[in-house]
């Protein structure tokens, strides 16, 4: 199966292997960036695959304080450069994603393979529209929303969820806390369809979801997280939302860090085929107002 290369993935191939041949030469950001009239932050920004490099004079400037000569590898990072110019999928969605976001669901888009730890709500791909709207209408008024923020919101939230539900899917791995499945979100009626949203996701061949129970005395992340791995070899990456910044990370140890909190937390966790039972038992416990 050919490997998912979406214009955010371009982007961060571009800016490595920008910053590869930068570090190969020795020169500084700020050497770098006056070479191209530019700011140092601007730079990083477009290293780490955060920004684009909107001009391909830039580039070639680059290639040449770099010492880039050769046709093929010039040829490969312009065509590099071409793709991070496409216009990404949730640009429409841009102004009303928080810092750190739209770097990651472009990533998101180009997975092969997600492992992700929740504790404190239903992980979003596998929110249900009404669970989703009762979290962003909950929050609206404390932290000043508008009606648009909230519906765009959940237009990406539901648009997020087709690598999933597509025809060339996500592979899912997803630990809930028990926790998570008990905290009241909106009515009795939208968690027990958020249950069967989750039993239906577990369900399918590509996607296994296992809880944690809140009365196991084992190990627990602190913070949600989310580690993404890609084809062919590419870096996998990790996103935590340990702070109020979406942070996203490819460095070898970080990765690791967080693979092997993963892995903790997996060996803790009910067995996969025992989700449905256990879902069924929260649901029975739900009573109408």
């Amino acid at each position: 199966m050919a490997a998912r290369r979406g214009a955010t993935f371009r982007r961060r191939e571009l800016g490595k292997e920008l910053r590869r041949l930068r570090e190969r030469k020795g020169y500084g950001t700020k050497e770098a960036a006056a070479a191209i009239e530019c700011s140092e932050s601007k730079l990083n920004r477009v290293e780490s695959g955060h920004n684009q490099l909107p001009r391909v004079r830039d580039l070639e400037d680059l290639l040449e304080l770099y010492g880039v000569t050769e046709r093929a590898d010039r040829e490969h990072l312009l065509m590099l450069h071409r793709d991070s110019l496409s216009a990404d999928w949730y640009r429409p969605y841009q102004n009303f994603m928080p810092s750190g976001q739209p770097l990651y669901v472009g990533l998101e888009s180009d997975a092969r393979t997600m492992r992700a730890w929740h504790s404190q709500v239903v992980f979003g791909l596998l929110q249900t529209e009404d669970y989703a709207r009762a979290l962003f209408m909950t929050a609206k008024p404390v932290d000043e929303r508008t009606t648009e923020f909230v519906e765009e919101s959940i237009a990406l939230r539901m648009k997020r969820k087709e690598i999933v539900h597509g025809d060339d899917p996500v592979e899912l791995r997803v630990i809930l806390d028990e926790s998570v499945l008990r905290r009241m979100v909106g009515s009795p009626n939208i968690m027990r369809a958020q249950y069967q949203g989750i039993e239906k996701a577990a369900a399918l061949d590509h996607v296994t979801i296992q809880i944690l129970p809140q009365n196991l005395a084992t190990y627990r992340a602190l913070a949600n997280f989310v580690i993404l791995d890609f084809d062919g070899g590419l870096d996998s990456v990790v996103m935590d939302e340990g702070s109020s910044v979406m942070t996203v990370s490819d460095k070898p140890r970080e990765v690791w860090k967080y693979a092997r909190r993963f892995d903790a937390l997996r060996e803790g966790a009910l067995a996969p085929a025992m989700t449905a039972e256990f879902l069924h038992r929260l649901a029975g416990e739900l009573h109408d107002d």
